[in-house]
C-alpha cells in the first residue's frame, strides 16, 4: 500500500516550470522521530521546490511506480541511495541538483530502501546511484540525512547562510 507522508508545493525553476523531487522509501516508519523529522525537512525543501515524500511497501512497488515505463522510457529519474553509489560533497550534491533541475524535465525520485537495501532490478534500473557516506546508517536515518542534505543544497544553490562551507 502506498502511503504519502507530505505533499508540498514550492517556487518555481527558473524555467518557468515547478521543480518536482521525490523522496521515496521503502517501508512503514517505526520512530515517531523519524517521522517529525522527516515532515520538518520536506517543509524546509517545500521552499524551494515541488516535493512529495513517499512510503512503500516493497521494491517491486517502487520499480513499478518510479521504473522505466514500457512505452516512452523512463517516468522519472531514479537515484538509488546506495552504499555502492557515488560519494559527494555537500557542494558536489548541490551542483548535482542544480544541473538536473536544469537540464532535465522528469521529476528526480531519490529511493531509500529497505533494511536489505536493493537488489539487481533496483540497480540496473537507476539512472544515478548515490552514497551517503562509508559508515553504515539504519535506513530510516539514513532517510533523514538525504532530506537534510536536500535542503542544504538548495540553501547552497540560493546563497541561503545555513550551509557554512565547513
Amino acid at each position: 500500500m502506498q502511503q504519502a507522508c507530505v505533499v508540498l508545493l514550492g517556487l518555481p525553476s527558473s524555467r518557468g516550470s515547478h521543480v518536482k523531487i521525490k523522496i521515496a522509501w521503502v517501508g512503514k516508519t517505526k520512530e515517531p522521530a523519524i517521522t517529525s523529522l522527516t515532515e520538518e525537512y520536506l517543509r524546509r525543501i517545500a521552499r524551494y521546490a515541488q516535493v512529495e515524500g513517499l512510503s512503500l511497501r516493497d521494491e517491486p512497488a517502487l520499480l513499478a511506480k518510479f521504473g522505466k515505463d514500457t512505452g516512452s522510457g523512463s517516468k522519472s529519474y531514479l537515484v538509488l541511495m546506495d552504499s555502492r553509489g557515488k560519494e559527494f560533497s555537500s557542494e558536489q550534491f548541490a551542483k548535482f541538483l542544480g544541473e538536473h533541475l536544469e537540464r532535465n524535465p522528469l521529476p528526480l525520485v531519490f529511493a531509500i530502501g529497505g533494511a536489505d537495501g536493493f537488489g539487481a532490478e533496483a540497480r540496473s534500473l537507476a539512472q544515478s546511484t548515490i552514497s551517503l557516506g562509508k559508515i553504515t546508517l539504519p535506513h530510516e536515518l539514513a532517510r533523514v540525512v538525504l532530506l537534510e542534505q536536500i535542503y542544504r543544497a538548495f540553501t547552497i544553490l540560493k546563497g541561503h547562510p545555513y550551509h557554512s562551507g565547513h
